[in-house]
């Protein structure tokens, strides 16, 4: 989309055709391109049909909201859920900044939960129709700079504000995880992270302990059972050293919980979330919830008592079975077995392909998790029970 195409999009001009778009049962149909072409020009026919998909797909991140603002593909993919977003924004509030850089504000995901949490924002964009669409979402005007060249003068014009930086994560060849291909640069995220004042960054899930300073914290995020990124906070409200997994709001921290012995499949199996996993807080998990490693090198816990935890599926044991094809193909058949769900941790297998050569059919279902044991890899037999949000009956 062109500038001048985004200025009519976001102007009252645009919006008998933003709701006609809307109306459209399927907005990237030759129907609804016909359609709106009656109405407007076929640049602008796209752009408003272009919004009503990109709405849709919106709503399971911002809500009801989605429907008043204005994405595109690229930016939509790196917005910030609005539950994450607003955690950040009450980190910043609680730090005691009224004002906050957002340097890089994209779309204004993050802006808009710093407004919605009271605070005033100083948005800057470099690409400038992502900057007038933010400029839309957010309802006041966003500086259309390199955040690297405007960051001198926006300390001394801001002396008390907090600093937030989202640096790009794609490149030409679509989204990447390297720190050498964040815009603006790693170095630069840095001397937010060094400004002295509240500050915080939106990393992706993957980057390395190793390169996350040693006065920051850093929380791995989990949202609707996605990891969706990793937070990194520093300044006078942080705390040097601490890593935490955030799953759905509810935090766990640690660290520095030795590794037990790896022990045999017991009653229950817990799978942590990839936020827990990420964060190198397994173990720190395992002591919470009386449990221990079935393999020294995967995340697989296991317990005999089932503790509730948001952090972590269970599962209810009733087999354990040698990881043969032969054993578990007469497993499968013997107990009419349709539907059968494979997880695995630690073992090269496509569960996949293993679905197919197991041949399931029947009415019956079951879930079975492949993993290393100390006695070799196992077919673990049991049953989803999710979260355990309510302790087992009985």
């Amino acid at each position: 989309m062109d500038l001048s195409t985004a200025r009519w999009l976001v102007s009252p001009d645009a919006s008998p055709a933003l709701a006609a778009a809307a109306a459209q049962p399927d907005p990237d149909s030759l129907a609804a391109a016909t359609a709106l072409r009656k109405l407007v020009t076929p640049e602008q026919a796209a752009a408003v049909l272009t919004q009503a998909a990109l709405r849709r797909r919106a709503r399971p991140k911002f809500g009801a909201r989605a429907d008043r603002l204005f994405f595109t593909p690229d930016g939509l993919e790196q917005a910030t859920r609005s539950a994450v977003a607003a955690r950040r924004a009450s980190w910043f509030a609680r730090a005691g900044a009224d004002t906050v850089l957002d340097l890089g504000c994209g779309l204004g995901a993050d802006a808009l939960a710093f407004q919605d949490a009271g605070l005033t924002v100083v948005a800057v964009e470099k690409d400038p129709v992502t900057a007038l669409l933010a400029q839309a979402n957010l309802g006041h005007p966003v500086l259309v700079a390199q955040a690297q060249q405007v960051w001198p003068t926006l300390l001394v014009d801001h002396p008390d504000a907090g600093v937030f930086a989202d640096p790009a994560r794609r490149t030409g060849a679509g989204r990447t995880w390297r720190l050498e291909d964040l815009s603006p640069p790693w170095d630069f995220a840095l001397d937010v992270l060094a400004s002295g004042r509240p500050a915080a960054l939106k990393l992706g899930p993957g980057v390395p302990h190793r390169v996350i300073p040693a006065d920051a914290e850093a929380s791995w995020v989990s949202d609707q059972g996605t990891v969706v990124e990793c937070a990194v906070f520093a300044g006078p409200s942080a705390s040097p050293g601490r890593r935490s997994a955030v799953v759905d709001g509810a935090e766990l921290s640690g660290g520095e919980t030795a590794a037990s012995p790896p022990g045999a499949v017991g009653a229950y199996l817990y799978d942590p979330d990839g936020a827990v996993v990420r964060a190198g807080l397994v173990d720190d998990l395992a002591l919470a919830l009386g449990a221990w490693r079935v393999d020294a090198h995967t995340a697989y816990l296991s317990a005999d008592v089932a503790v509730p935890t948001p952090f972590a599926s269970a599962f209810a044991v009733s087999e354990v079975l040698p990881f043969d094809e032969r054993i578990l193909r007469g497993w499968v058949r013997e107990h009419r077995i349709g539907t059968l769900e494979i997880k695995k941790r630690g073992l090269e297998v496509d569960p996949a392909a293993l679905r197919k050569r197991l041949k399931p059919s029947g009415r019956a279902a079951a879930t079975l998790v492949l993993t290393p044991t100390p006695v070799g890899a196992r077919a673990v037999v049991c049953t989803r029970r999710g979260h355990l949000e309510r302790p087992p009956l009985g």
